[in-house]
């Protein structure tokens, strides 16, 4: 009896070789541009190990319009940037612009 050795990518597919590396989170809390969201979103999923087919998937949407999100696309639809954002785990907040630096203030020195 013999037995052998194959690459992963040889019975999975090149799919099943790629490692999903965690970028990490944006430090500054302000979101002022679609970049800056997309920034949040792919920090999101990568720290959660999810692909990006894996994520599209869950989310309902497809894998182009995710990447087209992460990059900071503002063609997005503003429903399905919230939508990947809720489902991703990142918390968006709404303050008076006055109240802006105080909120961004407070939500540093409790990181």
């Amino acid at each position: 009896m013999h037995f052998y050795c194959l690459p992963a990518a040889l019975i999975l597919g090149p799919e099943a070789m790629k490692r999903v590396i965690a970028q990490t989170f944006p430090t500054n809390p302000s979101l002022r541009t679609p970049v800056d969201l997309g920034a949040a979103l792919r920090s999101a999923r990568t720290t959660a190990g999810l692909s990006l087919d894996e994520a599209a998937l869950g989310l309902g949407i497809s894998k182009k319009t995710l990447l087209s999100l992460e990059q900071g696309a503002p063609s997005v639809a503003i429903g399905t940037a919230l939508h990947a954002a809720a489902q991703l785990g990142v918390a968006l907040f709404m303050v008076p612009a006055t109240h802006k630096d105080l909120a961004r203030r407070k939500i540093l020195s409790e990181a």
